[in-house]
């Protein structure tokens, strides 16, 4: 009862505004206030109001609000994991396999140009000689399982 009372009074309200909004000569503004003050006005005599006064209240209401929000959430867990392992046990073995088939047996060699024509400096003390003989067999493997 009083939420209805309080609904009207914020319509009447507003409609006074509107009235003072187009006596001012600014009609799309007064226009707009008076569609924002017959809102309330609408709820109220739809039923919603009651409705809405009606659930808030009511223990029942709170208890179905929460089986909503766990249904919710384990359906967007059950998602996310889904999407993070790949689906069934089947499309994972297929995913692999075609991961496997994808990286091309060639690819060991650079995709970038030769290097830049000046070498870089660096400081006497900190300079590190490399063995003659130094092997990027490990980084090539590296390169290869990612498809570089």
């Amino acid at each position: 009862m009083i939420a209805e009372t309080v609904c009207s009074a914020v319509a009447a309200a507003g409609l006074g505004i509107a009235a003072v909004t187009a006596y001012r000569k600014r009609f799309l503004t007064a226009a707009r206030l008076a569609a924002y003050s017959l809102v309330p006005l609408g709820l109220v005599m739809t039923g919603v109001v009651e409705w809405a006064a009606d659930t808030a209240f009511s223990p029942t209401a709170w208890v179905g609000f929460g089986v909503l929000g766990a249904a919710w959430l384990l359906f967007m867990t059950t998602r996310a994991v889904e999407r993070r392992t790949g689906g069934t046990r089947k499309e994972r073995r297929a995913a692999r396999a075609a991961q496997r088939e994808a990286v091309a047996p060639t690819a060991s060699a650079p995709s970038l140009g030769p290097a830049a024509t000046r070498p870089a400096v660096r400081p006497e003390g900190k300079q590190r000689k490399a063995p003659a003989g130094e092997d990027f067999s490990d980084i090539e493997a590296i390169l290869k399982k990612h498809g570089i």
